[in-house]
């Protein structure tokens, strides 16, 4: 069997494995053995499996493989912050992913999508365009690599949380996100706490209604407005999905899991959305539900069409939600000097969407541009 027709294992959470094994005429437990092998040690040659019969080792040589992305390049920023860029398949098309080093643990944020199906006009990714979806083997890939050259370089817990905030929107790729958050929070994958692993989405309402009865992980919603005729423009997909609706489906997310709170990100934009009335807006919106409130000073890429607040504003915005009761933070800015911070991911792919070519185009009337308050 050639290798391109061979099955990509890291495609298959536990039950897919154990299914497997049992179709190959083999004993399930055999995919606890080789999630250790793969996850927990890094092994990714079937025949250093040593605890696997002589024959299953040459079954699965011949019939599988456990392939990941390429390294195109990685960067490191003045911070600590890393930044690698993984070539996904052979069309040149590659995703980032960022590790964000802290004192006490190692965050890795992972890409869903090959740019996004959504068009936030406030994000560099979004100004790419879309390719396509993400596989569970080119998601969890991403975990693999940063997690054991951790190991390696002598940090022995490796990635200690999870955050599905880079390139696409999660809950429009939502099976193979969910396989890879399993092989995440799976005791014999990187046995992750689920409140480690986050899962973050612009708001599409019928897939959260999913998404609570399938996992229990954190959510994060990426909100940015406090009303809908600001919010219409900033995140397109409100237009679909209210701000009403969105926050029914939050309250659905948390209701009878006392530990559960929901994540609010909010980019702070000068003059657009970063007012005391904004913040007052926000407050009455949001104070009644379990949550926390992340402002996100927002991180500026060529031919931006906004600027960040100022730190006054932001302060200000933050000490009104604050005096309502509202667990507010500021986000500090990771890795802007190699564009790995929130907003400005972009790997590298061919647009279907054609809409990259229609933002060049529209760069020439930037002037148009008219933002509700």
């Amino acid at each position: 069997m050639s290798e391109a027709t061979k099955i990509n294992l890291l495609d298959f959470n536990r039950a897919a494995l154990e299914a497997f094994f049992v179709a190959n005429d083999e004993k399930p437990f055999h995919a606890r053995q080789l999630m250790q092998w793969v996850h927990q040690r890094g092994v990714i040659d079937f025949a250093q499996m040593t605890d696997l019969s002589k024959s299953l080792r040459e079954f699965l040589s011949a019939n599988c493989c456990i392939e990941r992305p390429r390294i195109l390049d990685r960067q490191h920023a003045a911070d600590g912050t890393r930044k690698w860029l993984l070539g996904v398949d052979d069309n040149d098309n590659a995703i980032e992913c960022v590790l964000i080093p802290e004192k006490s643990r190692m965050t890795l944020c992972v890409s869903s999508q090959l740019g996004c199906t959504l068009n936030c006009s406030f994000c560099s990714t979004a100004k790419q365009g879309f390719n396509r979806n993400l596989t569970t083997a080119e998601i969890i890939a991403q975990l693999h690599f940063a997690h054991h050259s951790l190991i390696a370089e002598g940090f022995p817990q490796g990635v200690t949380n999870v955050v599905f905030m880079g390139m696409g929107e999660p809950l429009m790729n939502f099976d193979p996100v969910i396989a890879a958050v399993d092989m995440m929070c799976d005791d014999f994958g990187y046995a992750l706490s689920k409140r480690r692993v986050t899962i973050s989405t612009a708001g599409v309402v019928p897939v959260m209604e999913k998404l609570q009865q399938v996992t229990d992980v954190a959510l994060a919603v990426s909100l940015h407005a406090p009303n809908d005729a600001l919010r219409d423009q900033l995140v397109p997909i409100n237009r679909k999905y209210p701000i009403s609706e969105l926050l029914r489906a939050c309250r659905g997310y948390v209701d009878g899991h006392r530990s559960r709170k929901i994540t609010f990100e909010y980019v702070m934009l000068a003059g657009v959305n970063d007012s005391l009335e904004h913040a007052r807006q926000l407050a009455t919106l949001i104070v009644d539900l379990p949550c926390k409130l992340n402002l996100i000073p927002f991180n500026p890429y060529p031919h931006a069409l906004y600027q960040c607040s100022s730190q006054e504003a932001i302060d200000r915005f933050r000490d009104h939600t604050a005096s309502k009761g509202i667990i507010t933070v500021t986000r500090r800015a990771r890795g802007e000097d190699i564009d790995a911070a929130c907003g400005q991911l972009v790997g590298a792919f061919k647009d279907r969407s054609r809409r990259s070519q229609k933002y060049q185009l529209s760069l020439k009337d930037v002037g148009g541009l008219t933002v509700a308050h």
